[in-house]
């Protein structure tokens, strides 16, 4: 069974996403896959509509088995070819539980091995560090992808994240072959463009060639509890899966990477990382994330590259600081100035009395229950041709729920006759989902954005008393 675990101890690169999609496009193309859950989190399992209060067995407890335990037990069929293994929150208590196991490390290849047979392809999604869980998954796996944001941060955490891999994966003597993948590429930017010419640069064929777009379907299925092969097979997010499941596949997956260039640390530092390795192997009862923190905070910092900082990075970088020193210096000099303090106080008092407007005008928008529905209103200082509403009281469409625009009033408003619940929402701005900034009532969705709250009572609001 071929093994690819998808790591990146930065959150929000997309793991979750690429593990998913990637494991159901490549049963789509008629490979039995399993998609193991590593991360306490359990985004897999609420990503593909599977409900958490029906989760009797997850991987956590094949971790912790011994001799007799099926792991065919805790599978859940999503599709015809396609297995999940669910996460929970219990995995985050594994390494305590663990401590003294000398196997700790080999649980999840031994347990896989019950399934091997039966599967062509095992998909794992780690947690967002590296840790015994992280571990478990390298010793499982012959291939790792990294999913990379094109962003100039993203760019050189690859770097050292692909140097630390190559570390730990010779220190246990299990060698893997590192792909690194692009995310959340917007080719409509200058910056996003930049980033993916230097990831090219950088890691030349251990970047893998089709890079994953910024794409609102992929978020969209999730909310849905599906993968992008069921709920938008026309869409580029879609095609961007397909594209790169069948590259994997046409990859011998035993071929070692020839880019060593990249991955080759200096001497000095790769020793010290292989010390803190070991030193967190000898130390049972020490946590492995603390061993991840040592390296994070410079103790085990592997040598990055000149080259691997893009020369246009520091150019703003410099630019931005001289703009900071240059601002500041002016307006020290204009301050100095009698006349000009005279008329600050004048702007200030006046500055008052329009922070009170707008903070009254503020207080009309976001969203309340009023006696005839749920209001949702939004000032048209939007600059939007369509402004919708998308959340669970429309089975999240985009396109239901629209808000018209109040012209006497200045703004845009829907009310909704919504029964007594608790309901999540976004605003849709002419199709890009983004969070109603008037409603500070919010909670974190999977993609690590904020769906806004709304609640609505049994008891319905009566209308205001006539002012005498």
């Amino acid at each position: 069974m071929r093994t690819i675990a998808v790591i990146n101890q930065k959150g929000g690169c997309g793991k979750t996403t690429v593990a998913i999609n990637l494991a159901a496009t490549l049963a789509d193309q008629g490979q039995r896959t399993l998609l193991v859950d590593m991360d306490p989190q359990g985004h897999c399992a609420l990503g593909l509509a599977v409900p958490e209060q029906q989760l009797d067995s997850t991987i956590c407890d094949a971790l912790l088995a011994e001799d007799g335990f099926d792991f065919n037990d805790i599978l859940w069929q999503i599709s015809k070819r396609l297995d999940l293994a669910p996460g929970s929150v219990a995995l985050a208590a594994l390494e305590r539980k663990l401590a003294d196991a000398d196997d700790r490390d080999l649980r999840l290849a031994k347990a896989l091995r019950q399934v091997s047979a039966d599967h062509d392809v095992c998909v794992i999604d780690c947690p967002p560090h590296i840790g015994l869980l992280t571990f478990n998954a390298l010793r499982a796996a012959g291939e790792v992808i990294i999913p990379v944001e094109t962003g100039y941060f993203a760019l050189q955490g690859a770097i050292k994240q692909t140097q630390m891999l190559k570390v730990v994966a010779e220190r246990a003597a299990h060698p893997v072959r590192i792909h690194v993948l692009a995310t959340m590429y917007d080719v409509r930017t200058k910056m996003s463009r930049e980033l993916l010419g230097e990831l090219r640069k950088q890691f030349a064929e251990t970047l893998l060639p089709t890079p994953v777009h910024l794409n609102s379907k992929l978020k969209e299925a999730a909310s849905f509890g599906q993968p992008i092969t069921e709920y938008d097979p026309a869409s580029r997010g879609c095609k961007n899966f397909e594209e790169l499941a069948a590259h994997l596949l046409e990859l011998d997956p035993t071929v070692a990477n020839t880019h060593e260039t990249l991955m080759a640390a200096d001497a000095d530092n790769r020793g010290e990382t292989e010390n803190i390795v070991a030193r967190g192997d000898a130390r049972r009862t020490e946590s492995p994330e603390a061993v991840e923190t040592e390296a994070t905070l410079g103790k085990a910092q592997v040598a990055t590259p000149e080259a691997a900082v893009p020369n246009r990075a520091a150019e703003l970088v410099a630019r931005a600081k001289a703009l900071i020193d240059r601002t500041n210096a002016l307006d020290q000099k204009i301050a100095s100035d009698p006349l000009v303090a005279d008329s600050r106080r004048r702007q200030g008092r006046a500055g008052s009395r329009s922070r009170k407007l707008e903070e009254k005008l503020d207080a009309l928008y976001g969203v309340r229950v009023t006696h005839q529905g749920t209001l949702f209103v939004q000032p048209t200082g939007i600059a939007a041709q369509r402004l919708h509403l998308a959340g669970d009281f429309n089975k999240w469409s985009d396109s239901a729920t629209p808000m018209r625009q109040n012209d006497q009033l200045g703004v845009w408003e829907a009310c909704l006759p919504l029964e007594p619940g608790r309901y999540r929402y976004r605003l849709v701005v002419d199709g890009q989902w983004q969070s109603d900034p008037h409603n500070t009532y919010v909670e974190a969705n999977p993609f690590g954005e904020l769906n806004n709250i709304v609640e609505v009572d049994s008891a319905t609001p009566k209308p205001a008393a006539p002012r005498a």
